[in-house]
């Protein structure tokens, strides 16, 4: 499997010492990565310090080129990133918020045209959103929000999908859609997604690979095709407590377990 995402030694934080230590992987196309851990564990900071939001020591190559030899608008076509929360406060209709993700392929004074409105209502479809696309977007409810900034997200079609819990407002019908959508766009696209997730199930359920952290180092990454039940089991015991894991469908569930 060709490697889209190396990452080594990295090392980041915010100014009063490094919150994540000497963290390496790969990531390959066509997989998902779910990043596992409890709160504090240093996820976040090493999904911004992947998209080069965050400054850090270390090395990253996408599609084997370093990240910093890329300009800003050029990682930002290659790349998306979702932040948590899904916060923005712009007055603007919800196929607009979209567009907003064509911006790194634009021009300087180029707005976008019939194909970007074309390929934003796609997106917004396949979100389950197109009926929405003329009501202001802070009149949605958080988990709107969340489906309309995913489908901003989506719309150039980046090589690495980098999501800060993407799911964390929806309710059960639609976090599954988005799973699922995302691994149809794995398979369409060749592309690959690090995905920050609280739901451990759901990431058992849907993820290639997992990568657990804690007080700021990675401490396994584990591919669930390859893995035993009681591997697993003590992997995710070393994260989240005396917790059980189970078979049930072909497909491993998590009990129990609390945030350390």
């Amino acid at each position: 499997m060709k490697a889209l995402l190396q990452a080594e030694h990295l090392c980041a934080g915010y100014g009063r010492g490094d919150v994540i230590h000497d963290v390496s992987f790969s990531l390959g196309e066509g997989e998902l990565c779910a990043l596992l851990g409890g709160n504090g564990s240093g996820k976040t900071t090493l999904l911004r310090a992947v998209s080069t939001l965050l400054p850090g020591k270390g090395s990253l190559l996408l599609d084997g080129h370093p990240l910093s030899a890329l300009s800003r608008r050029e990682r930002a076509r290659r790349m998306g990133y979702l932040a948590q929360g899904g916060h923005m406060t712009l007055a603007l209709p919800v196929l607009d918020v979209v567009l907003l993700g064509f911006n790194p392929e634009l021009g300087l004074l180029e707005g976008p045209g019939a194909s970007h409105c074309r390929r934003a209502m796609e997106a917004l479809e396949w979100v389950g959103m197109a009926h929405l696309a003329m009501l202001p977007f802070q009149s949605l409810s958080q988990g709107q929000k969340q489906l309309c900034l995913f489908a901003r997200t989506l719309v150039c079609r980046p090589e690495l999908l980098i999501l800060d819990e993407p799911d964390s407002a929806l309710d059960f019908p639609n976090r599954s859609r988005m799973m699922e959508r995302l691994k149809d766009y794995l398979r369409r696209e060749k592309r690959a997604v690090l995905l920050c997730s609280h739901d451990v199930n759901s990431a058992l359920a849907h993820a290639h690979r997992l990568l657990l952290m804690k007080n700021g180092a990675l401490i396994h990454d584990l591919r669930l095709e390859r893995l035993g039940r009681e591997e697993l089991e003590q992997a995710l015991r070393e994260v989240y407590g005396p917790v059980e894991v189970l078979r049930h469908k072909g497909r491993y569930v998590m009990i129990g377990g609390e945030e350390p």
